[in-house]
């Protein structure tokens, strides 16, 4: 817009400028021409002859636009339609621009603009010719006027025009956008909508859904796949386990039990390795929501903090619980049911005996915000942004047993969710914040209860 408003305004000073000069030199010709034609008559006729003639053409057109005044030595007239000699005119370029009133000898109502040139006559004798450039004046006025008029109408236009185009380009980026974040959200059936102009992003639109669908394509081959995958790989691990336990039951020597003991819960733990990554996968894919239902979320953690109360207890550690009642999310069940199990798990594990464990549900600026904070060993901040890497273990945490997959695998399902994870340092501790899409709360009273170091609170 500023390109266009530039050269805009260059083209009206070009405009102007023209026009303008063209209308001055015509007004400077005209006088030249003026003073040549009188002294030629000098030099024919002399000083009477000039005289007579700047007296005829005055005579012959009194009240015409050509302007005269022949005077002696001392400025006293001789000939002309002025009768004084203007004294405050200015000076340019040898041109003289006075105006014409009645001090001068002018006979009018108006006071005029006025240019002239002055030719020295030999003798000392000054000769005055110019030009009344009143209309010339007035239609420069005119030009002025109706360039800035419409310099000021074409910078609204294009204002105008620029605010509609940024509003409209605006508005196509921001379904661009909106549709992307709702592909990398999962679904992946969705498609950038074209408004049929062949523009630019039209095409643009084309080739990311060209794109999205030759992606779709690949992963629905990786799902086809890990599908084969799972089928003709878990099926005879877990026969191979299945073996392996029956023979744990034959085996009577200590040793050769420890053994085939052993290689069972390798087995297992394979296993488990193995089904995380495939459901780390297919939700990675964009899983599917046809489980999506709405559910309490406030009793699906309640239910799943009393599964671990022994546990914790065990460990003499301090449950508290804090849960806002009733507050519904849609979603699927069982996934959020394993994620926040996998947490209370983690949070458990990483505390050491005596040590404080809190769960808290809330609602917090249109979100459901989960936090589960413990007095553990923490995350190093710099590490903070690696623990959701596939298989990547905090250094700390490497004698305790698991195969790094776990926050991968909540992570996968809050992303399914529309939510975010955040993790911060509880000084000691760590504090691990879920927040998904408000549903609903349905209000209710506050419930305090304390037994066996287990506090529950459900507040309304």
């Amino acid at each position: 817009m500023v390109l266009f408003a530039t050269s805009v305004f260059i083209l009206m000073g070009f405009i102007y400028w023209a026009t303008a000069g063209y209308m001055s030199s015509q007004t400077d010709e005209t006088i030249e021409a003026e003073i040549v034609g009188l002294a030629e008559q000098y030099q024919r006729q002399g000083l009477n002859g000039l005289i007579s003639v700047i007296r005829e053409r005055v005579a012959r057109d009194p009240n015409g636009k050509a302007i005269y005044l022949f005077t002696a030595r001392d400025f006293i007239k001789l000939a002309g339609n002025i009768d004084k000699w203007p004294e405050e005119g200015e000076v340019q370029e040898g041109w003289l621009n006075f105006t014409l009133n009645e001090e001068l000898g002018w006979h009018n109502e108006l006071d005029r603009p006025a240019r002239a040139r002055v030719f020295i006559v030999p003798g000392g004798l000054r000769l005055l010719v110019g030009r009344d450039v009143n209309e010339f004046m007035a239609v420069k006025e005119l030009v002025e006027r109706a360039i800035n008029l419409g310099m000021a109408i074409t910078f609204m236009l294009a204002m105008i025009g620029g605010v509609m185009m940024s509003r409209s380009t605006a508005r196509r980026v921001e379904i661009i956008n909106q549709t992307s974040q709702k592909i990398m959200k999962g679904n992946l059936s969705l498609r950038i909508p074209d408004r049929g102009t062949n523009d630019d992003f039209d095409q643009l639109a084309r080739n990311l859904n060209e794109m999205l669908d030759r992606i779709f394509q690949l992963m629905e081959g990786i799902k086809h796949v890990s599908d084969n995958i799972a089928h003709d790989l878990r099926t005879p691990l877990t026969r191979l386990r299945n073996k392996l336990e029956n023979t744990l039951l034959k085996v009577e020597n200590e040793v050769q039990r420890e053994l085939v003991a052993s290689a069972v819960a390798e087995a297992d733990q394979l296993l488990a390795t193995f089904n995380a990554l495939l459901r780390i996968a297919r939700l990675e894919m964009g899983g599917r929501t046809d489980n999506f239902k709405r559910f309490n979320l406030s009793n699906l953690l309640l239910d799943s903090a009393e599964l671990y109360e022994l546990v914790a207890e065990d460990k003499q550690q301090t449950l508290r619980i804090r849960v806002q009642k009733d507050i519904e999310i849609h979603g699927d069940k069982d996934l959020i049911f394993q994620t926040v199990s996998n947490l209370i798990d983690n949070a458990i594990k990483y505390t050491p005996n005596d040590g404080d464990i809190s769960i808290e549900l809330d609602l917090h600026d249109k979100l459901v915000r989960l936090s589960i904070a413990d007095s553990g060993i923490g995350i190093p901040e710099e590490e903070r942004s690696k623990v959701f890497d596939r298989f990547y273990r905090v250094a700390k945490s490497r004698s305790q047993p698991g195969n790094g997959l776990g926050l991968s695998l909540v992570q996968a399902v809050v992303e399914l969710h529309q939510g975010e994870i955040k993790l911060s340092d509880n000084e000691p501790g760590l504090i691990v914040t879920l927040e998904l899409p408000e549903i609903d709360i349905v209000e209710g009273n506050e419930i305090k209860n304390e037994q066996a170091g287990i506090e529950v609170s459900t507040p309304a």
